[in-house]
């Protein structure tokens, strides 16, 4: 297959890219600085990407993947607005130059978040969820919406609604990982929130999986089956890495220093991936002690 990535330079994109082209696919990444041999450049937030009308001709399947970072910062306006624009807008605009090819794509796997479902608390939820409330569910509902009028010219859409991905490389993980090996891990809040997690592993192989999976559209939720709160991760990862974790950051500390975006750490969600393993994916890394000896030693 002729697969174009956006996002290709990102955690996810990196490894995705290499896993592809190990399959023997040709990976056409979409890139913002001048592009470099079998690349195309493309700019995000102008109408259909920048891109020219027969730019995704002949391509097979496009993955999307490219988006501000949730924790970049506190959610100011500016910062919400930048990570509105990097999802929707950037579908939007992928999704036009998709449409407009003579020659579409067969399949878009369109970047989605568990952000979808909101708090669920103790509730274990699947893609027969609805949305949820709050800033993050808004903006991946509306983030979902973007890819659709694809879906409505003939094109399979997936929409990828990732948990926590795991790797050492980046993410939450790369950013824990050292106050951890410092001694400094600790609980946040209660404690007892959970965390749908997914390893790059797991992530890359069910994209690749997904892609050939003409039957699946929609939303498809990846996660690994096995959520776990926010006590049992940390102490999962003090003992993967040998240390202590003794701390804990009470709720309001969490609030005062991170603003609205402590929602991220304090919010409960646990979701189930129940459309991949209908489908037959199986976990490389289905629960979170294998997954984080396995990601640490990347």
């Amino acid at each position: 297959m002729r697969v174009a990535v956006t996002g290709s330079s990102g955690l996810i994109g990196t490894a995705l890219a290499g896993a592809l082209r190990q399959d023997g696919h040709e990976v056409i990444p979409l890139v913002r600085r001048p592009p470099g041999p079998g690349e195309i450049r493309w700019d995000p937030q102008a109408a259909g990407g920048g891109l020219s009308p027969g730019a995704l001709d002949g391509v097979d399947a496009v993955v999307h993947l490219s988006g501000a970072p949730i924790a970049g910062g506190r959610w100011t306006a500016a910062r919400k607005q930048k990570l509105r624009a990097s999802r929707v807008q950037s579908t939007e605009s992928l999704v036009t130059a998709l449409t407009a090819a003579k020659s579409p794509p067969q399949v878009l796997l369109s970047g989605s978040a568990v952000g979808w479902y909101g708090d669920t608390g103790d509730r274990a939820v699947d893609e027969t969820a609805p949305a949820g409330t709050g800033f993050l569910a808004s903006l991946v509902r509306d983030w979902e919406s973007a890819a659709r009028p694809a879906r409505d010219a003939g094109v399979r859409v997936v929409n990828l609604r990732s948990g926590v991905v795991l790797s050492r490389q980046g993410g939450m993980l790369g950013l824990l990982a050292p106050f951890f090996r410092a001694g400094l891990g600790a609980r946040m809040g209660s404690g007892s929130q959970f965390l749908s997690w997914i390893s790059l592993t797991d992530h890359v192989a069910a994209i690749r999986f997904l892609l050939g999976q003409a039957g699946i559209d929609g939303p498809v939720n990846l996660t690994a089956p096995a959520p776990v709160t926010n006590a049992v991760f940390t102490a999962a990862l003090a003992r993967a890495l040998h240390r202590p974790a003794l701390l804990w950051v009470p709720a309001p500390a969490l609030q005062l220093g991170a603003g609205e975006m402590s929602s991220e750490l304090l919010s409960s969600t646990r979701v189930l991936p129940r459309r991949l393993t209908e489908a037959g994916f199986v976990f490389r890394y289905p629960a979170i002690a294998a997954a984080l000896a396995a990601e640490l030693a990347r």
